[in-house]
């Protein structure tokens, strides 16, 4: 088993929702363990027009080759209907290898850890989020690249469903399955 960290980003249709269904996606493969899920965040883009991006990171467990796990995150891109017509193109769901354990991938369609993650707050701060102290291959720590990213803005996103936690006897709305956090 090798512990992996995806970035996940959307700016079309309803970005913040593709995100969480993703999640869940990823979280009904047995090939994966989902660990940890980062808040969500909201970034302009970099580098490209449209709107703005929702981020989060993932922490998983895989018994998938680096490979194999590209392979499922295209598929899933595909399934949400990402297209490519060009270089950094607004999209339905974007699912890049942050890092892969301790491997270093450098292949024309693949570069792990993720050659631009040091550079973006909106990698960093969700993969610093879920995981203080983790440590970049041949960088060193991830908190230690945040000083050259504080100048992007990046928000914090409150949750989609803000009644987990609330009690019937309180009137508000409770999750009909407070894991999934569906309200009723």
């Amino acid at each position: 088993m090798t512990v992996a960290y995806l970035g996940l980003g959307a700016n079309l249709g309803d970005a913040r929702q593709t995100l969480k269904d993703a999640v869940v996606c990823l979280a009904q493969q047995h090939t994966i363990t989902v660990l940890a899920k980062s808040s969500v965040y909201r970034t302009a883009p970099i580098d490209a027009g449209g709107d703005d991006y929702y981020n989060c990171a993932v922490k998983l467990d895989t018994c998938l080759s680096v490979r194999q796990l590209l392979a499922l995150c295209q598929q899933i891109e595909h399934h949400f209907g990402r297209e490519r017509p060009f270089r950094n193109a607004p999209r339905t769901l974007d699912i890049d290898i942050l890092l892969f354990g301790d491997h270093e991938v450098d292949e024309p369609d693949l570069t792990v850890p993720h050659p631009r993650m040091t550079g973006r707050a909106f990698a960093l701060v969700p993969l610093v989020e879920i995981d203080a102290d983790l440590a970049i291959p041949r960088h060193g720590p991830a908190s230690a690249f945040l000083p050259a990213v504080a100048d992007q803005l990046i928000e914090k996103v409150k949750p989609l469903c803000q009644c987990l936690g609330a009690t019937a006897a309180s009137g508000d709305a409770v999750p009909d399955d407070p894991a999934a956090g569906v309200c009723r």
